[in-house]
């Protein structure tokens, strides 16, 4: 089993920036890929940016590049993901998710998930 640690939700006005961490714990040997997901109030989960942690190889969806920056630190099984020039539109709870197989634009067959962290971005 691996278990998934957010943390570095908030609230912050429109242009702000947060960064979120995830820390893996238990058997992250065979853990290849990781992932943010992020669901807002009454809209369906949606992925946000991905990594390889072996590669390094990164990915984002939509409009997020650019303006969210995914990493980690394999030494520390953590990964970060730096959010910059936040709208409204990115207030969500978000999650980070893990997974051994598959593929790095593969969203759909995450194994791990964390608890989530709130995101809420004020006008």
């Amino acid at each position: 089993q691996v278990q998934l640690v957010e943390s570095g939700g908030g609230s912050v006005q429109t242009g702000g920036s947060l960064r979120l961490s995830c820390a893996a714990s238990g058997n992250t040997y065979n853990i290849n890929y990781m992932a943010y997901f992020r669901q807002a109030p009454g809209k369906e989960r949606e992925g946000v940016a991905f990594i390889g942690l072996r590669t390094g190889s990164t990915a984002y969806s939509g409009s997020k590049k650019g303006r969210f920056t995914i990493s980690r630190d394999n030494a520390k099984k953590e990964m970060f993901l730096e959010m910059n020039n936040l709208t409204p539109e990115d207030t969500a709870v978000y999650y980070c998710a893990a997974k051994s197989g598959g593929s790095l634009l593969s969203s759909t067959d995450y194994t791990y998930w964390g608890q989530g962290t709130q995101v809420t971005v004020s006008s």
